[in-house]
């Protein structure tokens, strides 16, 4: 699996994407995404704006997100406290097409997006998901997130999650093996 940067050309394929996981939250009995948000013009000003990636597999595009480095005005709203400062990154609209779901991607995803941060000195990554979301709950915690407290996205309260990055050690510097071998 590769992260990569979304093209104009994959539009189609993300907007499939992002179509299929609103069907797949009113699978599972809620509505997080609406009709209106996230749609076609969210993911072109994503792509237009460099903050959409793809997840490819064997050369498909398996899933979609929004990886912004420019944060989130939303969140300095936070009903509770972040454990970091900026900069950090913000994970939105995050999806995988059904057909690539229960193969690990989601970890692998945000392993890589957690190396893109890095590579640009950005230690921190904070989302927000609805309540009703247990997927994505599990899926933020299992990865290391923390939950911080709410805020207000999109015009209703969301669970505010963050994770703090440890730096990337130094070239030529060896790892560390806490605990021995």
């Amino acid at each position: 699996m590769v992260l990569m940067p979304a093209r104009p050309d994959m539009l189609e394929a993300c907007d499939a994407i992002l179509r299929d996981g609103r069907a797949f939250q009113r699978e599972q009995g809620f509505v997080q995404w609406t009709e209106d948000y996230p749609n076609r013009e969210t993911i072109q000003k994503d792509i237009r704006a460099g903050k959409g990636y793809v997840l490819q597999v064997d050369g498909q595009v398996a899933g979609y997100v929004c990886l912004d480095f420019g944060g989130e005005p939303a969140y300095a709203a936070i009903r509770g406290a972040w454990h970091t400062q900026p900069p950090y990154a913000v994970v939105h609209r995050l999806a995988l097409h059904r057909d690539f779901r229960g193969r690990g991607l989601m970890d692998a995803a945000f392993r890589q997006m957690e190396a893109l941060c890095r590579a640009r000195n950005v230690l921190s990554i904070r989302a927000d998901t609805d309540f009703p979301n247990t997927r994505m709950q599990h899926i933020l915690e299992k990865n290391g997130f923390t939950r911080c407290g709410t805020v207000v996205f999109q015009g209703s309260e969301k669970l505010a999650y963050e994770k703090a990055l440890a730096p990337a050690p130094a070239a030529g510097a060896p790892e560390s093996h806490e605990g021995g071998m």
